[in-house]
């Protein structure tokens, strides 16, 4: 039998049509279509219900446990735990249990809470009512109960309850308004459309007298594509089809304004919606302290392994002579002497069980308790607080907090991120004549109606027209919609001077600045929309026009063009976009002096668009019309077939002129970018904007200085020579010594500064890779060596997808630089995606780049505490608990190995029961944690006064090898010291007065004790800022230890069956000796560590340790 065919079969019948079809039919009110229209075929979709909850009452122990013991960590010591239960051990399983019950018990606390506000979300969603059409009525249900085809009613400021095809609405021109803040973070209205032939069907009842199928794509998660067709079915008639597009469909999530109700059909509910797969997660990020924890795990755990193994060894050596056997009562049988190899193997695992404490458990719970409370310091920070907003910085995921402080690479978006995003009308040029608003010119104030003619002064019909054509096409080629302010959200709000008063909405503040800009002339451009009619007022005259198609701008064209027939019956095309994408299709117009002045406007920073138009035959506009009619009816390859429509129609234009508008630069976007560089850090700059522009703002944010020799890598000069020449010729010019030196101290005189430009064109050659053996194969060396010596890198006429790619190519250098990425639009998501650490700005293009990002700010400028202050603390403070962690864990276990010389190798504990269990979890934990949040080694102001601080503790360098192997050889000294320092100060002599000497528990108490005390005061020596919290959690640590092992000793308990420790602490303490050893030992035990930092303070300061002379940190 073909499995194939049974494959399909049961993908068909048992799994569900969607899965198997490219495309779906939706039959609107679940009715067939007439006989022999088309087959009728009964496909199974999912129900409205949203699932974003990860466990069930019944699933969530055995799914979180498997979770859990994913881990490395956790799986270890289930294991020890199982080979403590199974084998006879020294130490009791409670001792490993405890900690792991422990770990295990908080981390699933903590995610069972999480998720269980999960459901609680989700039930408040799936159980919201919705109005559903049904046999001409309305009938109220659960949105749960939503089922594919269902034809919805909703009202104005509801939320669309799924996926809906929009057939009709309250307004006469079957429009409705919708902002979609919840999905991309737009707060802009915007414009949605019924299909013609069911805008008319107002009631109930006509609505579902409808009867019609939609044929459309599978689901997928891109919230601004949808391609699908509807055929309408009418008695007698063939049947009807439209084409659907994006502007048809409204999305689950999105807030219907400013109309009454809407009727739409769904198409795609619950899990299939486009906002639940948007929910899908993001891939996980690992910081640089995880690795290099992970990378100790495995040098520790061989220590364990060697330990155990040298013991095992050791022991079957020592007992090889007959007269270091077992001792005469514990002699072994026969047949335990024969099973050697299997009593080898469960005295290693025995070993292996004394040591495994070596291994830091509960670093594991201290790690993410410390980077969830720690990340909450960043949310409560007022100085990033934004006023304007209403909102400080917010952390999207608190993994990453360490590495804000190993942020190498920076890169950042331009528009909005570096500048304000708020467009101001500068200029217009009409055929080389520009004109000004309010332009002040020899100290008088021009009216901005005046023209200030910089090319041809000689005024004429011609100029005229052209200046008529210009502003009609700024006021008639947008997207822009004018809102009366009486009439928004339904809220009543009066008259100015007897006329309303009105406000432009659109998703570009580009768009609203030049209508902005051509209605504040005192021409007085007005324009009034009513459905496909526009008015437009100038000079008191009335002017009508017909708007019959839209071209919408896309990043490929980089234009948009709109249709329009004026009250005379004339066809205009007008066109407005990049002069990249105009001029080339222009055939008629003053071209080199419109050229000449969008470059000069380029140069100082301004946002330039070029406008023109094209006068379209009836012949012309019926193959317009034919070409986009069929490109829209497409379901396959609609979006190819709409670009070479777009392309034949937008052709042949005369231009008319250019617009100026200008992005103003964030406030201390330069300061904060200087600072940066000083820090140590590369800035990238990744637009999508001419390179002229993108310079000048280089400039103005000292991202490029009036030294800094420019370097170009573009089309132009690529079209001169090959790309080949260009790149090693560049490669030549920039020296890796110089720029060393700049990168060191870019202020140096004697430095050469080099700035490098490329654009996306010649990016995409450069990645694009080549055969092995051309010569001119692949250039990605090449050009990261060139990068690598420049001090500052702008990447032009970017792509999406390209910014992406530029993050991915540095991060895989050989260097694998720590990289972060800064944009506030939905452009910039992939590259903040991409990058190690994503920042999101809470701009005006939207949240979509906050809401993707790892953290959110404001401002730019916040971006300089953020990696100055915060990171340099955040990493600080881990690299500090992460060495301590594996620190005190050998100071613990090492007394533990070398005991076992002392005791034939028989594997007696040193330490009691109760001192293994609880020297992580509470003798030692509390101190630690609170230090690792809360450290501050210098100010907050010297930090950000001083930013090349933040080189001190670049590249790892608190977590390298080097420092690794300190803090252990650190932690085996100490350990020496506290087992030997004990064994020759007490070898041989009586403790107390009446002679009695101390036994092994004895000797185990009192190396617990000094060990217990040495690791909390290195931790106190450690403290730079002292505040309360630090005196109570150190102080109290160490009188807690004390209280419990004095009611531990001091008490028989009755539930324990044996009573080994009673009266062990009291009886130290009561010797004199005791106490002078354990002063003694402590002492000599910090010696070291003490003589270390005052040589290396005094001999070879650190920038940091130089600026810990200056002014004390500021206290919390």
């Amino acid at each position: 039998m073909d499995f194939s065919v049974l494959r399909n079969l049961i993908s068909r019948y048992c799994v569900g049509e969607e899965y198997w079809v490219d495309s779906r039919t939706v039959y609107i009110g679940h009715k067939e279509p007439p006989p022999g229209a088309e087959a009728y075929i009964l496909q199974r979709y999912p129900d409205n219900r949203i699932v974003s909850s990860k466990y069930t009452l019944w699933n969530f122990i055995p799914k979180n446990l498997f979770e859990q013991f994913r881990r490395i960590a956790n799986f270890y010591f289930l294991l020890i735990f199982l080979v403590q239960l199974i084998i006879d051990t020294p130490t009791s399983p409670v001792t490993s249990g405890l900690p792991l019950f422990f770990v295990i018990t908080v981390t699933a606390i903590k995610q069972g809470y999480e998720d269980w506000l999960r459901h609680k979300a989700d039930c408040s969603i799936n159980e919201c009512p919705v109005d559903v059409i049904q046999q001409g009525a309305v009938v109220r249900t659960e949105s749960h109960k939503l089922r594919v085809g269902d034809i919805v009613m909703v009202r104005e400021d509801d939320t669309f309850p799924c996926d809906l095809i929009l057939l009709s609405s309250s307004r006469d021109d079957g429009t409705c308004y919708v902002t979609t803040a919840s999905l991309d973070g737009e707060s802009s209205h915007k414009t949605y459309y019924a299909v013609p032939d069911t805008m008319a069907f107002v009631t109930e009842q006509e609505v579902d007298s409808l009867h019609a199928t939609i044929e459309c794509e599978q689901p997928q998660p891109d919230l601004y594509k949808f391609v699908g067709r509807i055929n309408i079915y009418k008695e007698q008639e063939e049947p009807i089809a439209r084409p659907l597009g994006a502007e048809n469909l409204l999305l689950r999530g999105a807030t219907l304004k400013n109309t009454e109700h809407i009727y739409g059909v769904a198409i795609y509910t619950g899990m299939d919606t486009k906002m639940a797969l948007n929910y899908q997660s993001k891939s996980q990020k690992r910081s640089a302290v995880e690795k290099s924890m992970n990378a100790f795990l495995i040098v520790y755990l061989c220590m364990l392994i060697g330990k155990a193994l040298i013991n095992t060894v050791l022991k079957y050596s020592w007992q090889w002579s007959s007269d270091h056997d077992e001792p005469w009562y514990n002699q072994r049988t026969e047949i335990d002497r024969e099973r050697h190899v299997i009593r080898a193997f469960t005295d290693f695992l025995a070993f292996m069980v004394l040591f495994n404490y070596i291994i830091p458990v509960s670093m594991y719970v201290t790690v993410e308790m410390q980077k969830f409370l720690g990340s909450y310091f960043i949310a409560w920070d007022t100085d990033m607080y934004d006023e304007d907003l209403g909102q400080g910085a917010q952390v999207n995921t608190s993994d990453l907090n360490e590495e804000l402080g190993q942020v190498e690479y920076v890169f950042t978006d331009k528009t909005g991120t570096l500048t304000e995003n708020c467009m101001e009308f500068i200029e217009c040029c009409v055929d080389g004549h520009i004109y000004i608003p309010h332009a002040i010119c020899n100290g008088q104030i021009l009216s901005a109606a005046s023209s200030i003619d910089m090319i041809d002064s000689s005024p004429g019909g011609q100029r005229r027209d052209h200046e008529d054509l210009f502003f009609r096409a700024l006021c008639l080629c947008h997207t822009v919609q004018v809102k009366e302010e009486e009439t928004v959200d339904g809220i009543k709000m009066g008259l100015h001077q007897g006329k309303p008063t009105s406000f432009y909405i659109s998703s570009s503040p580009d768009e609203v600045a030049l209508v902005e800009g051509a209605f504040f002339w005192e021409a007085g451009f007005w324009v009034q929309r009513r459905s496909s009619l526009l008015w437009l007022n100038f000079l008191c005259v009335s002017f009508r026009f017909e708007l019959l198609h839209v071209l919408n701008f896309d990043s490929v064209r980089r234009r948009m063009s709109v249709i329009v027939r004026s009250s005379a019956g004339e066809n205009l095309l007008f066109c407005k976009g990049a002069d990249s994408s105009i001029l080339p299709r222009v055939v008629s117009g003053k071209v080199e002096q419109v050229r000449a002045r969008v470059e000069q406007n380029a140069v100082e920073g301004l946002r330039t668009l070029c406008v023109a138009y094209r006068s379209l035959s009836p012949a012309d506009y019926e193959e317009a019309c034919h070409r986009l009619s069929a490109a829209k009816l497409a379901l396959q390859d609609r979006d190819q077939r709409l670009m070479q429509a777009y392309d034949f129609i937008e052709r042949d234009f005369t231009l008319l002129g250019a617009t100026a508008v200008e992005d103003r630069l964030q406030e201390k976007a330069a300061d904060t970018i200087e600072s940066l560089h000083k820090a140590g850090m590369k800035v990238w700059v990744l637009t999508g904007d001419k390179m002229e522009t993108a310079v000048a703002t280089c400039y103005a944010s000292k991202l490029f200085r009036r030294s800094t020799q420019i370097l170009e890598l573009t089309k132009k000069r690529t079209e001169e020579q090959s790309l080949h020449e260009v790149l090693f010729d560049l490669s030549r010019t920039v020296e890796p010594c110089v720029c060393v030196c700049v990168f060191m101290s870019r202020l140096s005189v004697d430095c050469q500064d080099y700035g490098l430009i490329i654009d996306g064109a010649t990016l995409s050659a450069v990645l694009k890779p080549g055969p092995e053996s051309s010569g001119s194969g692949n250039y990605r060396e090449i050009f990261l060596e060139i990068c690598r010596n420049c001090s500052a890198v702008l990447c032009c006429r970017m792509a999406p997808l390209q910014k992406a790619q530029i993050v991915k190519l540095i991060k895989a250098s050989k260097e694998h630089p720590i990289t972060l990425a800064i944009g506030d639009g939905a452009n910039d998501v992939s590259m903040i995606l991409e990058a190690h650490v994503g920042i999101g700005i809470m701009g005006k293009e939207g949240r979509q780049a906050a809401r993707n990002s790892d953290y959110a700010i404001p401002k730019f400028k916040h971006l300089k505490k953020m990696l100055l202050v915060h990171g340099h603390f955040y990493y600080i403070r881990i690299a500090e608990l992460v060495q301590y962690f594996f620190y005190k864990n050998v100071c613990f276990i090492f007394p533990q190995f070398l005991y076992q010389f002392y005791c034939g190798f028989s594997q007696q504990p040193l330490y009691d029961t109760a001192y293994l269990t609880l020297y992580n979890i509470s003798f030692t934990s509390l101190p630690i944690l609170i230090y690792s949040l809360i450290e501050k080694h210098v100010s907050v102001e010297t930090l950000k006064r001083d930013p090349s601080l933040y080189r001190d503790v670049a590249k790892n360098s608190l977590l390298c090898w080097p420092v690794f192997l300190y803090w252990t050889c650190l932690g085996l000294f100490d350990a020496c010291i506290f087992f030997f320092g004990a064994y020759f100060l007490f070898d041989n002599t009586t403790f107390t007065s009446n002679g009695q000497m101390f036994g092994n528990w004895t000797f185990g108490t009192l190396i617990f004790t000094v060990l217990v005390f040495t690791v909390t005061l290195k931790l106190a020596l450690d403290t730079h800022l002292w505040t309360w919290i630090n005196h109570f959690v150190i102080w109290g640590s160490l009188l807690f230890y004390v209280i419990f092992s004095l009611l531990w000793g001091g008490i028989i308990w009755p539930f324990l069956n044996y009573q080994r420790m009673y009266y062990v602490f009291m009886q130290m303490l009561s010797s004199g000796p005791a106490w002078l050893g354990i002063i003694l030992l402590i002492t000599l035990s910090l010696l070291p560590d003490v003589v270390k930092k005052v040589l290396c303070r005094t001999m070879c300061p650190t920038a940091t340790e130089r600026a810990q002379v200056g002014p004390l940190p500021d206290r919390i």
